[in-house]
């Protein structure tokens, strides 16, 4: 009868994400956890209780990961009334949120790899899923952190993982069919043709919604247009597509301060399935 049992039972994949740099491991889903933790309580020892891990073991987890990343990610306070405080550089504070989202989609990776790869009775599927291709020059992963329902018509917010945002607007049925709800992991694609690009000016007022400030990362001049490179305040890249007259009257070189800026309705949403 156990054996019976055990024939009944399906398999299924499992996984977890861990990080490294040169070699050294950083951490994993447990010392996120411990950042999550010391950004909420402001002290490791509150920390260490909260996720019922020991003081000591606490510490060796942030001093290794203060010494094997490029930059601190806990620093401490000392003095005051309080006797000093523990809290996450702004380093510690992205790596926290991006991975989240890593892990969001490696979780969603697995669940789909375990539903086709263990079907036995059916060709792998899998790799056409993920060769999918877009002609979509930008893709800005994010998280949904906000959706205004209306009676057509859904307005639906990305943060992306430098704090900068991405409003879309969808379909009722869109917003639905794709499962968007606050927390979910999702993508923006936006073409580059889309996208205006303008020089940050302190009196300049636009109705376009989405406005991504940024450096000039590199310009490349064709026959007839020039696609212009920004890496966006806070991390990541966009890409727009000017006019060569447009590119003479901006000045716009390597290094230059500027603004993408595109309509809500420009931009398509997706999620990973």
């Amino acid at each position: 009868m156990a054996d019976m049992r055990k024939k009944s039972k399906p398999i299924e994949l499992d996984g977890v994400v861990w990080m490294t740099v040169g070699g050294d491991n950083l951490g994993g889903k447990g010392r996120i956890g411990l950042l999550r933790a010391i950004a909420e309580h402001g002290s490791i020892t509150q920390a260490a209780k909260a996720i019922g891990m020991s003081y000591k073991a606490a510490w060796d987890a942030v001093d290794t990961m203060n010494n094997v990343a490029a930059a601190p990610l806990v620093e401490r306070s000392t003095g005051g009334r309080g006797g000093g405080s523990t809290c996450l550089t702004e380093q510690g504070k992205q790596l926290v949120e991006r991975f989240a989202q890593i892990d969001a989609v490696h979780h969603k990776f697995v669940q789909l790899l375990s539903d086709e790869a263990i079907d036995l009775g059916n060709d792998l599927n899998l790799m056409r899923t993920l060769n999918m291709r877009t002609s979509a020059r930008n893709q800005l992963m994010g998280t949904v952190t906000a959706i205004r329902a209306g009676a057509v018509n859904d307005q639906v917010e990305l943060t992306l993982p430098g704090g900068g945002t991405i409003v879309a607007i969808v379909t009722r049925e869109s917003t639905e069919s794709l499962g968007l709800r606050i927390n979910t992991t999702a993508f923006a694609l936006v073409k580059s043709s889309s996208i205006i690009i303008a020089t940050e000016a302190h009196d300049m007022r636009l109705s376009a919604r989405n406005q991504l400030r940024g450096t000039v990362a590199a310009v490349t001049p064709g026959a007839v247009n020039a696609e212009v490179a920004l890496n966006l305040d806070g991390g990541g890249s966009i890409a727009a597509t000017i006019t060569l007259d447009g590119l003479k009257s901006l000045g716009l070189i390597a290094g230059n301060r500027g603004l993408a800026v595109f309509k809500a309705s420009s931009v398509i949403l997706g999620v990973f399935v």
